[in-house]
């Protein structure tokens, strides 16, 4: 079995619009959401086998705080395509991890994280700043996930 927890970046901070988009940062509130969001993948007992993020300030500081909370001692993967992805080149990208890794974290952004949501097991609402999705597909490959064996097993929303 494979697990997807897809993780959209936290609140992000556009007071200022001179700030270009990829170095737009997370807010204090959307620190602190994330926060409490890692507390909860670490009740549940997730142990992440590999982290992978858009390289974007806010998506790695989001990264940063999951990596820490969950105790996760390997570098955190920067993949330039998470950034303005299409959800076909998402795809793509998870379907590259190597097969020793069971349970995969990615860290982006909208409308293509919702999209994969979407497409894998018809989630029916957007994915808000902060939340989590976490996906099981019944495979032993990552080339192997499909709709077909995909499920949808909770929607970790912001407190």
């Amino acid at each position: 079995m494979k697990t997807l927890y897809i993780v959209r970046h936290g609140e992000k901070n556009i007071i200022d619009e001179t700030v270009d988009d990829y170095d737009i940062e997370v807010t204090k509130k959307g620190l602190k959401d994330i926060e409490n969001q890692s507390i909860k993948l670490k009740e549940k007992g997730v142990i992440p086998d590999l982290i992978v993020s858009s390289p974007a300030i806010r998506t790695r500081q989001t990264a940063d705080i999951i990596s820490k909370e969950l105790n996760y001692t390997k570098n955190i993967m920067y993949n330039e395509v998470l950034y303005q992805a299409f959800m076909n080149e998402l795809v793509e990208s998870i379907t590259y991890t190597f097969d020793d890794v069971n349970t995969l974290i990615i860290v982006g952004h909208n409308p293509s994280l919702t999209a994969l949501g979407v497409s894998f097991v018809g989630l029916k609402e957007k994915i808000l700043m902060g939340e989590i999705v976490r996906i099981d597909f019944n495979c032993n490959s990552w080339t192997e996930i499909d709709k077909s064996n995909s499920k949808l097993i909770e929607h970790i929303k912001v407190d």
